[in-house]
């Protein structure tokens, strides 16, 4: 999941203990879990388990796992934590799938207790707020374990991974930095499990498809050592970040927004179409001809058409002449989510717009907050909580980070030493004209203010990167898709033919 500047800011069983009785002790505030200096003896628990994932009755291990990553000279700087499961018996050509979140900041915790894992924290499906405990664990059937062996990463500063005391963040917290140390698990975990030659497949949510961006350059084009893949699994993609901050001169993030607009006022009955499709298409259309050409034209934009302009941008975000008018035909993503249904007295989400909410008054200008996150956070912080420790065993004092501070208080978006937008697109086109083999699956919301699905298909359809080897699907709810049950079952579906057809 992707956070924004507002939401960091409010925002087998082998071994006894994870940590030495000295690493322990000195588990007192944050970024102070052990000491550099210090020997980390890391945590592995072990459960044999059984389900039924699309269809098929199956016994698998699942593991959870500390792995110590070390300095030049030997000194432990970070612990990364990776949650796997591993069908019985082992099957080294079975494909292998590595997933994480976003944020950055994110812990897995959301794909793997919502989507792909065994388990699933059952909420309203809805739209619904997900209330009070407890919440449901259930089983999943719409688990990928079926059709690959899963593993669960998050990079320090997510989940349970966590920077010794005394690591400099800038070395972890970055594009790059990042990319080298997931790519650094990856390769470890193949390594341990023998799966070199495995079909292997990459991918995460929201911030996590930039990071599949920058760890498929690690694996496969920093080095002559490269770890061949087959697939690239986006979900709720955000590649080029043009469209993401709208400052003052960047149109973009105004014509990439526009259709998920249409799309939400078509859900809340703001706007009459056939379907959600055929609105969306509309929005796209009008969004990179006559509204981009009238954005560029700034102050030059005739009066005339200005106003037929007005008119069809008035007709499919279901806002008025008047207020479109005020905020010079730029309306931001914040101020629609107020905006929108300021008549019913809510307010809609930004990773889901179907969620409303009431906020304080209903004459501010954007939202309290996000109702479409705070309508489900604590049910996966209970879910991942009780699966990792009670039901694998893990033992740690720490919280698990469902979105944690720390990694988006120091990151360092910069590729290069010019002030220019983020877009690690190319890496991907990079990756796949290198690979001739190399498949890309893309899912995305209609109702996700987050990262837009027009700006995901912006970035995908660039030069450079091969256009059949792509496939888009499209879902019926937001930035997790796979809340609303209908759309897992469809989203797990998707990926089995995708997965199979390699």
């Amino acid at each position: 999941m992707i956070s924004n500047r507002r939401l960091i800011a409010h925002l087998a069983a082998a071994s006894a203990l994870a940590l030495t009785p000295q690493a322990v002790s000195a588990q007192e505030g944050e970024g102070s879990e052990a000491s550099a200096a210090e020997n980390i003896d890391p945590q592995v628990r072990s459960r044999e388990l059984t389900g039924t994932f699309g269809g098929q009755r199956m016994s698998y291990t699942a593991t959870i796992r500390e792995n110590v990553l070390e300095s030049d000279d030997g000194k432990p700087e970070a612990v990364m934590v990776t949650t796997s499961y591993v069908k019985d018996p082992r099957d080294s050509s079975r494909p292998v799938f590595f997933i994480y979140n976003g944020g950055p900041g994110s812990g897995s915790v959301w794909l793997q207790m919502g989507a792909w894992g065994p388990k699933r924290v059952a909420i309203p499906s809805d739209a619904r707020d997900d209330g009070a405990p407890p919440y449901p664990l259930v089983d999943n059937p719409d688990s990928l374990l079926d059709v690959a062996d899963l593993v669960f990463i998050d990079p320090p500063g997510t989940g349970f991974s966590y920077l010794t005391k005394g690591t400099d963040p800038e070395k972890y917290y970055g594009l790059r930095q990042d990319a080298r140390a997931v790519a650094q698990i990856i390769r470890r975990w193949i390594n341990d499990n023998g799966r070199w030659n495995s079909p292997k497949y990459l991918g995460g949510e929201s911030y996590g498809t930039s990071r599949t961006a920058m760890v498929v350059d690690e694996l496969e084009g920093s080095t002559y050592n490269d770890v061949g893949l087959n697939g690239l699994i986006l979900v709720s993609t955000i590649l080029d970040f043009a469209g993401r901050e709208p400052t003052p001169g960047n149109e973009m993030a105004y014509i990439v927004t526009l259709p998920n607009m249409a799309a939400a006022a078509y859900y809340h009955g703001k706007v009459e179409a056939p379907s959600v499709e055929a609105i969306a298409d509309e929005a796209r259309q009008f969004a990179i001809g006559p509204y981009a050409t009238a954005l560029l034209k700034g102050q030059d934009l005739p009066d005339a058409e200005r106003a037929a302009v007005r008119a069809e941008l008035a007709r499919l975000t279901g806002l008025s002449e008047t207020y479109l008018d005020n905020a010079d035909l730029r309306v931001t993503s914040q101020r629609f989510y107020k905006e929108l249904l300021r008549d019913r007295g809510l307010t809609i989400g930004r990773l889901d717009a179907r969620y409303t909410g009431r906020d304080f008054d209903n004459a501010g200008e954007t939202p309290d907050n996000d109702p479409s996150f705070y309508g489900i956070d604590a049910g996966y912080t209970a879910a991942i909580n009780q699966w990792a420790r009670e039901t694998l065993g893990f033992e740690t004092d720490r919280e698990y980070q469902s979105i944690g501070r720390e990694p988006g208080q120091h990151w360092d978006w910069s590729l290069s030493g010019r002030n220019a937008y983020l877009n690690v697109a190319p890496f991907i086109g990079k990756a796949m004209r290198e690979n001739s083999q190399l498949r890309l699956f893309n899912a995305q919301g209609w109702y996700d203010f987050a990262t837009p699905f027009f700006g995901a298909e912006y970035s995908l359809n660039r030069f450079g990167i091969p256009q059949d080897r792509l496939t888009f699907e499209y879902y019926d709810a937001g930035h997790m898709m796979y809340i609303r049950d209908e759309d897992r079952a469809k989203l797990s579906a998707d990926l089995r033919e995708f997965i199979r057809a390699r």
